[in-house]
């Protein structure tokens, strides 16, 4: 039996305190909330600490689960060849607790956004969607099943 092969992602919407979101801007996808993969031997909270960190120079600690998502599309990657598999993300809320904004080899900019004009910087329609269900939590868990190529359609959206 072939084991399937799917990629595990934790996103991290990072509130101040003053209402303002951190967000990243990457080569690919423009601005999004800071996240990525989880490697191989990290739980999800280490793995959302550390790409924080590594795309932005906040330090966080993750306080709150609000969204699991499943990307059932297998696309190419931005090389074109390489197969890039079904993906599951969970969001979480974070609060900074030290560092300071810096850029990296993933991002060429870093900011704290006002909450409410996040939106007119995300143009991804996956992270726009994920950042509408962090704005509409009220403490029920987000899941969404959708693909984003060739165009982004949502199967499945409900809350748990």
């Amino acid at each position: 039996m072939a084991m399937p092969t799917h990629i595990v992602a934790a996103g991290g919407i990072v509130e101040d305190g003053h209402g303002n979101i951190l967000l990243v801007k990457t080569e690919h996808d423009g601005w999004v909330f800071p996240g990525g993969q989880v490697e191989a031997g990290e739980d999800l909270m280490e793995a959302l600490v550390r790409e924080v960190q590594e795309e932005s120079g906040i330090e966080v600690v993750v306080s709150l689960l609000i969204g699991v998502y499943s990307n059932t599309g297998v696309y190419k990657w931005h090389d074109g060849v390489t197969d890039v598999p079904t993906k599951v993300m969970l969001d979480f809320i974070c609060q900074p607790i030290g560092g300071s904004l810096a850029i990296s080899e993933e991002t060429s900019e870093v900011r704290w956004v006002d909450r409410d004009e996040v939106l007119e910087f995300i143009t991804s329609e996956a992270i726009r969607n994920r950042y509408g269900a962090y704005l509409d939590f009220t403490g029920s868990v987000h899941y969404r099943a959708y693909v984003t190529k060739p165009s982004f359609e949502i199967s499945v959206q409900r809350t748990i």
